[in-house]
Formats: structure tokens, sequence, C-alpha cells
């Protein structure tokens, strides 16, 4: 299919696509902050009909008490793994984001209907502000990924890699891949977040989000080679430009918190989320119109992504694309 429906799913910001096993699931922030909801459909546009099934909501008080930001779904050694951010509902009536990651786990084959426990929130060395946790499959290791605030640098957020020892405890000490450097990094907030991981050829790479969440917000690229060690920093290269960012000319402002996934014939996808206005009323925190949209990666003769421009909504009726 080389044309989505865009949006694909409305409301629906930092969303994450897993294909597992011929199907796929759908995790994202809902406008409320208050639940994890799945989805799960055989085809990618099955996901926009698909039944929305709550499978765990915060409770009124306590560490997950408010925010639940940016969850996914992951399928590691036979275990589903729901990462999300919560923060206490205390500090956010003070003005303050406290957030920490925390983790779910279910081992019952399907998620949307299985029992989920609660793993509690996954320590690192820093207690301070974390969010946007992913992980991946790794020269025969499983990395954890994420975003977190170091009290010692300037800046809201920056990029943290460790190995796991389960999928709610880190094995070794972190290291610090990626901070705030650039301008357009710096928009607003200075803000590094939403790491996504994709491979492609002798490469692994890392896009992640920068700046403030309106139409500065922006995707920028790490990647290093598959042989080398992800555990040393200056192996890493940096991209000194964004990847990805606002189309005045589509009306897509904002493009950003993206996960990776892929079509039905494997085709790499890039999945985000873009609104389609710049004026926004408040905190664009509250404003529920991020969309999820995905679009087609093009891989370049170097081997590198072309993520090129988010496309402009389109008016296709998505019943009918469901249907066909």
């Amino acid at each position: 299919m080389t044309q989505w429906p865009n949006p694909l799913i409305e409301q629906r910001a930092d969303p994450f696509i897993l294909r597992y096993q011929d199907r796929y699931y759908f995790i994202a922030s809902v406008p409320e902050y208050d639940r994890l909801e799945l989805r799960c459909a055989d085809t990618i546009v099955g996901l926009v009909e698909a039944e929305s099934v709550v499978v765990w909501r915060k409770p009124d008080i306590g560490p997950m008490s408010a925010l639940i930001w940016a969850p996914e779904i992951h399928h590691i050694d036979g275990q589903w793994v729901i990462y999300f951010a919560a923060a206490p509902m205390r500090d956010i009536k003070e003005g303050l984001f406290q957030h920490r990651m925390y983790a779910l786990t279910c081992d019952d084959a399907d998620p949307l209907n299985g029992n989920w426990q609660e793993r509690g929130r996954i320590r690192t060395p820093i207690d301070s502000f974390a969010l946007d946790a992913t992980t991946f499959r790794h020269q025969d290791k499983q990395w954890y990924l994420w975003a977190q605030k170091d009290p010692a640098i300037p800046g809201n957020s920056n990029l943290y890699l460790a190995e796991l020892e389960n999928p709610w405890t880190l094995k070794g000490k972190p290291v610090m891949l990626s901070r705030p450097e650039y301008e357009w990094e710096c928009a607003g907030f200075s803000v590094n977040e939403g790491p996504a991981v994709v491979r492609h050829g002798n490469r692994l790479f890392v896009s992640y989000s920068a700046s403030a969440t309106d139409e500065n917000y922006c995707l920028g690229l790490l990647w290093i080679d598959v042989n080398d060690d992800p555990m040393q920093p200056a192996q890493w290269n940096k991209s000194a430009r964004p990847v990805f960012t606002t189309s005045w000319e589509n009306r897509q402002y904002g493009p950003g918190h993206n996960s990776f996934t892929v079509d039905e014939a494997g085709n790499d996808l890039l999945v985000y989320h873009a609104r389609n206005y710049t004026e926004i009323e408040g905190d664009p925190l509250w404003d529920p119109n991020r969309h999820t949209r995905i679009k087609a990666i093009r891989w370049d003769a170097n081997g590198m992504p072309d993520f090129g421009a988010p496309s402009a909504d389109t008016l296709l009726n998505q019943r009918a694309v469901n249907s066909q």
C-alpha cells in the first residue's frame, strides 16, 4: 500500500506499532494521560477500526498517579512488556514533572486479554526525571534506551543506554549517547527524548525527538556500525541537522516521537505524531490533536534513511480503505 490515511489514528500521541507473528499491536499516549490502551489487527490500516482495550489504569495516589506518557509494548523472551512514564499527582499539582519509568509484564499469549503485572519502577543511577524508554535486541543482548535529566548537565533530558538483566532491571552502568547541543535541539526546551531503533544493512540507527513539543519538535539521528560496541559513545555518529521537521507547505507541525515498524511486505515505515495547526491555546501538553501518522522510509545509496517531509493530511475515507 503506497497511500496511507493521514492521520492514521486521531488524538494518539507518541505512537508505537509492533509487528509480532504477522499481527500489529498499537499503543500510544491517550489525551487524558490516565490509562494504557492496546489495539491489535492483521494489517496496519486495520488498527484504525480495531477495538481499544484498556489493560491498565493509573491509581488515584502514589508514584504512578498522573501523566501516563509514551507507552511501548515489546515481546521479550516469551513475555509481553509495556514500558511507560508516570508521575505522582501531588507533584503535578505543585507544577513539578517528576516522571520515572515503570514496567508491566504479561505472560499470556494474548496481551489484550491477559493478566498484566506491575513490575515497579526501573531504577537508574540518577534519581531524576526519566521517560520514553524503548528496548531492542542487538549483539545477543537486550538493551534499554531512554531519556533522563542529569542535574549536572544543562537541559531537560539526554539519551542513555544500558544492558538489561531482565526487562525491568538494568545490568551494569549506563552510558550517555547524546545530549542537546545544536540550536534545533534547544528550541523552547533543550531536549533529547523519544528514542527509537531500526537496523538497516550494517548500521544500527537511533532516531530521537528534540526541542519543545510545538512546531519546533523534530527528529535527530544517531548511528553506529553493527559490529561496534554500542557502549562506547565515541563510536556513535550524530547528524548535525534534524532529519525530519515541520512542513509548512504540507501543514504538518512538530513531527516527532516516532517508532519504526514494517508494512505487510516487510518495508520499513516511520510511525510518528504531528499536528496540522500551530495555534495552540495554553500548554501544548494538553492539546489533544497530536495524531498518529505513518510514512514509508527511503534508504539512499549510502544506506542512510531519508524520511522526507511529513505527508499532508489526506481526505481518504479510512473505513473505505480498511475494507479494500
